[in-house]
């Protein structure tokens, strides 16, 4: 069974990530809770790699590829980043490319170019939801299913 260090690109990631979420004090949304619980689901599929890119003061983002995998030449299939401009109210924004997904509820934010340069769909999150975490994490199941062989 691989631990969580073991999905990440390098330790320093890890280490990164580590460290925000011992210095995230609990918040009153739960939105530390809700990214716990969305990193979980992505940590239980097979075959992935989380890359975690810090940039203090405006987000941290967690981004899941298929390892050895590469469709449409695309870096990742999710993107979770924690909107860190107010530290005291982060919130979250968990997008995907728009062809990897759908959106039945029409909850998501349409964002033009804005995953590399690609269309996606960002649901954002400002507290603890279980429909909401719900809703991502078919969404998450959906950006994987093209990488289960």
């Amino acid at each position: 069974m691989r631990k969580e260090k073991d999905y990440f690109t390098n330790e320093a990631e890890f280490l990164s990530m580590t460290k925000l979420l011992e210095d995230w004090k609990e918040d009153t949304q739960k939105v530390k809770h809700t990214f716990l619980k969305v990193k979980d689901k992505l940590l239980k599929k097979e075959n992935i790699t989380i890359h975690f890119i810090s940039r203090p003061g405006i987000s941290y983002s967690l981004r899941a590829s298929c390892k050895s995998c590469n469709i449409q030449n695309r870096p990742m299939f999710a993107l979770v980043d924690i909107i860190d401009d107010d530290p005291a109210n982060r919130w979250l924004s968990i997008c995907f490319y728009v062809d990897m997904v759908t959106d039945p509820e029409k909850i998501g934010n349409l964002i033009p170019e804005g995953i590399l340069g690609e269309d996606g769909y960002c649901f954002d999150l400002f507290e603890y939801d279980e429909s909401m975490i719900s809703y991502v994490g078919h969404r998450i199941d959906e950006a994987y299913a093209p990488f289960i062989l």
